[in-house]
């Protein structure tokens, strides 16, 4: 009998073609059934879709079926994978769906669909594209099509804000070691949040500068402070006759003629360019942009990056020239920016500005 035949040998008898002719129609037979209550189980719902895979694989394995019948095997089984949240899988099956029966239009759909699920989305369009072309008029792909498309835009869209955040970090970082200023950790977080410097297009620096009243650490902030400005600038301004009292100075201590302005000397490690680059772009649309990583070893441990407290610096607190420009402080030995320029006023006036002088008062 056809059973017993060995492989790859031809049927000799009527009788052995008439065999394999059943075995086939079996096979067809099982395959057909199988499809259709993979159907069934679809249509029964999430529970039942692992019995629906299994029925469309064992119809597939009976390979007994036309290359248009197993297209819609394959076809259904990347609907059902599609369903489960099974992408890759689902692609895999419309793909072959699709290599069996290129004008199989569901397929070109789900593989699509899939595509889109992927984030592939060049081929979600190719495959609308293609699926389209065998049915112009199926309003199914033309919504995914669409769909596709506006996806296609909006990365774009992300791509070139990405790439401007990178481009602006970029020229902060360069605009910073141009002017050797030192930068290190950023502090003062909960009061300056995310605020950055901005270079203009003369190639000019904007920086946000937070003043700190170091008696009762309250603070101000000058939002635009221009590298070429003097503080006496500002501070004439803050503290014009025509400006109300700060609320918590009920003495009136701290007024133009009375206030001092010192920033902090510092000792520590200056960020390196790698680290700069990233704390300019938090925030940003480049925040999760993978950057070169650097060698842990280098960064930071050169005697050009490390600022160390010495004898030659005494003082806790340096006093800031007013008739200086904020690019001329900035630059200053003894002065790494934590973040952004952080200063902090007293007033002569006060019992605190001689405790605040002698060193034994700290912000933390």
């Amino acid at each position: 009998m056809a059973l017993w035949m060995e492989k790859g040998s031809q049927p000799q008898t009527q009788s052995e073609i008439a065999d394999l002719d059943a075995i086939a129609a079996l096979k067809e037979s099982a395959a057909l059934e199988l499809k259709e209550k993979g159907n069934e189980y679809v249509k029964l719902g999430k529970k039942h879709y692992s019995d629906a895979i299994d029925c469309y694989t064992r119809a597939i394995d009976q390979k007994a079926l036309s290359d248009s019948e197993n297209s819609v095997l394959f076809a259904n089984r990347a609907h059902v994978n599609l369903l489960l949240g099974n992408y890759r899988r689902a692609l895999t099956d419309a793909e072959e769906a699709i290599n069996l029966c290129p004008t199989n239009v569901k397929a070109f759909y789900r593989a699509a669909k899939a595509s889109l699920s992927l984030n592939l989305l060049n081929e979600a369009k190719l495959y609308c594209e293609n699926g389209l072309e065998k049915d112009p008029s199926n309003e199914e792909l033309k919504k995914l099509a669409r769909k596709v498309e506006s996806n296609i835009m909006e990365r774009r869209s992300h791509e070139a804000e990405v790439s401007n955040a990178v481009t602006v970090a970029k020229g902060l970082v360069s605009a910073i070691e141009a002017r050797k200023l030192k930068m290190g950790k950023a502090m003062y977080r909960e009061l300056t949040g995310l605020k950055k410097p901005v270079l203009d297009k003369d190639n000019i620096l904007h920086w946000p500068v937070l003043l700190l009243y170091a008696e009762v650490m309250s603070s101000d902030f000058i939002e635009d402070f221009c590298e070429t400005d003097m503080f006496s600038a500002h501070l004439d301004l803050i503290f014009s006759e025509d400006s109300p009292p700060l609320p918590w100075d009920t003495e009136n201590k701290y007024t133009r003629d009375a206030i001092e302005l010192y920033y902090e000397a510092s000792s520590g490690t200056c960020l390196s360019t790698a680290k700069l680059l990233q704390y300019f772009l938090e925030g940003t649309a480049g925040a999760n942009v993978e950057l070169p990583h650097e060698d842990e070893n280098a960064a930071g441990s050169s005697s050009s990056n490390t600022i160390s407290a010495g004898d030659d610096f005494a003082s806790k607190w340096i006093r800031v020239n007013e008739k200086r420009t904020l690019h001329d402080v900035l630059r200053e030995s003894r002065f790494i920016i934590p973040g952004i320029p952080v200063f902090f006023v007293v007033s002569r006036r006060s019992s605190f500005y001689q405790v605040f002088k002698s060193g034994k008062w700290s912000p933390q």
